[in-house]
């Protein structure tokens, strides 16, 4: 008698989803980085600025054309993903319901690592970060055009508060998606196994199936 592994696979990740969340961060990390080092050509909070070392572009010229580099392929990333998570129902099955007393136990749950993950199921807490999330994408790309063409879109500048405060607005924006990405990344660490899930779009288990020999 010997025994053989065995792979069950359950699939979780459309492809669709998954080119697009890899692009998402290609992106970000382009906007996120370019993005510092432009902050440092004109710093907003005194002289405190980030290190050059993280920074993308170089010098202001070449930060600014990776910055709307990465804002291109954001902005065309981001309406393919809504446009199929609309049209396909994704959205609405992965990001809603969105009760009050759901997210408060998840919540709890969550402090005392207690929270139960299943890889392709949301659970609050999540949901609510990923609504979130993508509020601030809208927050940040409207400010982003307040900023960048301040004359052109002065309503959009004036209803941010000026200039000035359009660019505490996109700071703060960028904060706030940084802050998701680091949790992100956390989440990933504390289970790994759902990683291959957003590479290949299925689960893999390995187990062992008994293989009777004569």
């Amino acid at each position: 008698m010997s025994s053989s592994p065995r792979r069950a696979e359950r699939p979780i990740h459309p492809l669709v989803v998954r080119i697009t969340h890899w692009v998402n961060a290609l992106a970000m990390l382009m906007m996120i980085t370019s993005g510092w080092r432009i902050y440092n050509a004109s710093p907003i909070f005194g002289d405190w600025a980030f290190p050059k070392t993280i920074t993308l572009g170089g010098w202001l010229g070449g930060a600014l054309q990776w910055h709307f580099a990465g804002m291109w392929l954001l902005v065309a990333n981001g309406l393919v993903y809504l446009t199929y998570g609309l049209a396909s129902g994704h959205l609405r099955r992965r990001l809603t319901p969105l009760r009050p007393r759901e997210i408060g136990h998840d919540f709890v749950a969550a402090l005392r690592f207690r929270l139960p993950h299943d890889p392709g199921v949301y659970n609050a807490v999540q949901r609510l970060l990923y609504v979130a999330v993508l509020l601030i994408g809208i927050v940040i790309v409207l400010s982003g055009l307040a900023i960048w063409k301040p004359v052109q879109f002065a309503p959009l500048t004036a209803l941010m508060g000026g200039y000035d405060t359009a660019r505490i607005v996109h700071f703060l924006a960028m904060a706030g998606i940084a802050g998701f990405v680091a949790v992100h990344l956390a989440l990933v660490l504390l289970v790994p196994r759902t990683l291959p899930t957003m590479i290949i779009g299925r689960e893999i288990h390995l187990g062992r199936n008994r293989v009777v020999k004569p």
